[in-house]
């Protein structure tokens, strides 16, 4: 049996092809304006990208941000349950999720099945999500992709006392006007941003353990701050940014 899942997010639109319980391979688009277009777009670019026919593919579950957009699909299923479903595939020891996708964040407290037990989320708030980091990537006129390096090479990281986003740009402008190091900045709004979730996650217990998914999940620097925020070891999924692809392939397999 053939399932895809479609994952199509505010910044990023995820694929993944399942076939039998075994991952054969996922796909990333930017979703650009048109959210219906990027459902489409990343199924056809995977399937072409595995020399699989659309008709040979027995079902299709949409989750996201955009996922009832998605015309294709035969079920839409919320994002929390196709990221605990991915998680418990990639790893079955896994208890809690931390998810920080473009637009939200979320922690999932999963039971020995992968099923949901809790969960928390954000996405009434630009803070702590891979949003907010663009933002401030543009002020501080850094790479997006060098901020995790860099918040390493911090000796002091700055304190951003903010959680919203137009507030903590105007911080992150201030300090830039004081003098103060770029590392030290991006190591502030990595803690910042670890602070928030972290405080999130506690409102459903953080059992180890930890995996954290998402597109930021890319981003070193964070993955720290959620470490040095809660204690607990972050284990960073291989394939941090398709897992709710995955999960929704999976559900439309009939897995969990």
């Amino acid at each position: 049996m053939i399932t895809v899942g479609i994952d199509v997010g505010s910044i990023s639109a995820k694929a993944a092809l399942v076939e039998d319980g075994r991952l054969v391979g996922a796909q990333v688009i930017l979703t650009g304006y048109n959210a219906r277009n990027a459902g489409e777009k990343v199924f056809l670019a995977l399937l072409n990208e595995l020399g699989i026919q659309s008709d040979a593919v027995d079902r299709i579950v949409a989750t996201g941000y955009g996922r009832n957009s998605v015309d294709l699909a035969d079920k839409a299923v919320t994002e929390i349950t196709c990221h605990a479903a991915g998680a418990h595939f990639q790893d079955p020891a896994v208890r809690c999720v931390i998810d920080i996708g473009g637009q939200d964040s979320k922690a999932i407290a999963l039971d020995a099945t992968g099923r949901v037990r809790d969960f928390a989320m954000n996405d009434k708030c630009a803070a702590g999500t891979g949003r907010f980091l663009e933002v401030m990537a543009r002020a501080l006129e850094v790479d997006l992709d060098a901020f995790g390096e860099l918040s390493l090479k911090a000796d002091r990281p700055a304190a951003i006392s903010s959680l919203c986003t137009v507030f903590a740009e105007s911080e992150v402008i201030s300090l830039i006007a004081g003098g103060e190091r770029r590392e030290n900045i991006i190591a502030g709004i990595h803690e910042s941003i670890g602070s928030r979730v972290i405080a999130m996650a506690n409102r459903v217990g953080i059992v180890e353990p930890v995996m954290m998914t998402g597109g930021v999940a890319k981003n070193i620097g964070v993955v720290r701050a959620l470490e040095k925020k809660s204690g607990k070891t972050i284990h960073v999924s291989a394939q941090a940014q398709v897992n709710g692809a995955i999960g929704a392939a999976l559900i439309a397999a009939g897995v969990p």
